[in-house]
């Protein structure tokens, strides 16, 4: 049996999906509903079982499953404006700590979501080695408490034996559910549907034009299958970037979003929140050469590819109701 861990979340349920694709329904979906739409994500899909991620540590640690080979931990608090940090160190700190020393006792495979916040403004570079882990420092809670399990991890020396994922900016279908914490992407095909334009933070930092703020932008489609490839390949063990290798622009991706849509391009740029300017990241890259190294095949799509089959594949094919409501504030998050 597979768990997935937030598996009617984002990347969760695009997981299940990709399993799915390949024959693959003997899998224990965990995750905590309570009166989100994240419910929607899991029609379709095929699943042995759902359980509350409380009822689900519980019953794991008292041994009440039958053979579990592999454990995809994506739950998690994902908000990266969460004021609540004993929230953060529950959900993302503790119960990553339980599941990992279960996982590492019982030899089942553990690949865990980590992410791109660790790596705070960038000033020790994105590569995804041991030595630059140690340096780093997150500009928020939420990538703290994400960056203190990968060093518990390290300290612990499980990091031979289980596998971290350090998400970039992913996007695509099924985030339908994340509110304010959805992608540009989303938000503005939300924005150009409602007004025909899309509003971007301005640039607070001398040297960078508004719109020129740049992320490494990577397409769920093209994580689902690096994460296939990690379950299959079990002697691949570490943390990994999880990105395409190459920053783009906010402006970049808008403008993409607006081919896709066969719209004009028009942005507006709005002033960042005061409450976010010490926060932000400017610029993010991740460094692929260690995934490559250990022989992963897969191809990342380039931004305007994945726009597109966003968009005209999925956000133009589903239903209203689907697509919550985004308040049309500044798209880049």
């Amino acid at each position: 049996m597979i768990v997935i861990t937030g598996g009617a979340g984002f990347i969760g349920s695009a997981m299940l999906w990709k399993l799915n694709q390949v024959g693959i329904d003997d899998v224990l979906v965990v995750d905590e509903l309570g009166e989100t739409e994240k419910w929607k994500n899991l029609v379709g899909l095929r699943f042995a079982d759902y359980v509350h991620k409380t009822l689900f540590l519980q019953k794991l640690l008292d041994e009440k499953f039958p053979r579990i080979d592999v454990i995809i931990h994506l739950g998690a608090n994902s908000s990266t404006t969460e004021r609540d940090v004993e929230s953060l160190m529950e959900n993302n700190y503790a119960y990553s700590k339980d599941l990992a020393i279960y996982a590492v006792q019982r030899g089942i495979r553990f690949i865990y979501a980590s992410s791109a916040a660790t790596y705070g403004a960038g000033e020790h570079g994105y590569k995804d080695d041991e030595a630059t882990m140690l340096k780093l420092r997150p500009l928020n809670a939420y990538g703290y408490s994400k960056h203190l399990f990968d060093l518990w991890a390290h300290r612990h020396r499980l990091l031979d034996k289980i596998v971290g994922l350090k998400f970039f900016n992913v996007f695509g279908p099924n985030e339908y559910h994340k509110g304010d914490m959805a992608s540009v992407v989303y938000k503005a095909f939300n924005q150009i549907q409602a007004t025909g334009e899309v509003k971007l933070f301005q640039s607070h930092k001398e040297g960078v034009a508004d719109g020129e703020q740049m992320r490494d932008f990577v397409y769920v489609k093209d994580c689902v299958e690096v994460m296939h490839w990690l379950m299959e390949n079990e002697s691949v063990n570490g943390i990994f970037n999880l990105g395409t290798g190459k920053a783009r622009s906010f402006k970049d991706l808008v403008t993409a979003t607006f081919n896709a849509m066969e719209k004009p391009v028009k942005i507006q740029y709005v002033p960042m929140p005061e409450a976010l300017r010490g926060k932000y990241q400017y610029f993010t890259e991740a460094d692929m050469t260690k995934l490559a190294s250990v022989g992963c095949p897969v191809q990342f799509r380039s931004l305007e590819e994945s726009v597109f089959d966003y968009v005209r594949s999925h956000l133009l094919q589903e239903p209203q109701e689907l697509q919550s409501t985004i308040e049309l504030r500044a798209a880049t998050t």
